[in-house]
């Protein structure tokens, strides 16, 4: 059984930053992508930014190109989500999630993923 456990979370002034942690495990991932998610009280799920397991590829939704950055460490079988000059507008639940690369769907789009974690509550004061 495939498990994610996300970490890192917590309270930061505006212009801050956080890393944030999800360790996978009960599972092979070689063909699989890993996807950071977000969402604030009364909003949609949204994207925040994936990265494919075995080539390291990486992709991010427009508003947080150059603020974020997603690494992994195949080793620790670890996702990192490095978020730097963080606002008010980033306050949210980030879950990440993990899912196989079938070609139907993009790792922007949260059908892909097969496995979520619990989330970790990201807050930015003013």
């Amino acid at each position: 059984q495939v498990e994610l456990v996300e970490s890192g979370g917590g309270l930061v002034q505006a212009g801050g930053s956080l890393k944030l942690s999800c360790v996978a495990s009960g599972g092979s991932f070689s063909n699989y992508a890993m996807g950071w998610f977000r969402q604030a009280p009364g909003k949609e799920r949204e994207f925040v930014a994936s990265i494919r397991w075995s080539t390291g590829s990486t992709d991010y939704a427009d508003s947080m190109k150059g603020r974020f950055s997603i690494s992994r460490d195949n080793a620790k079988n670890t996702v990192y989500l490095q978020m730097n000059s963080l606002k008010p507008e980033d306050t949210a639940v980030y879950y990440c999630a993990t899912g196989w690369l079938s070609g139907v769907y993009t790792t922007r789009t949260p059908s892909m993923y097969n496995y979520w974690g619990q989330g970790t509550q990201v807050t930015v004061s003013s």
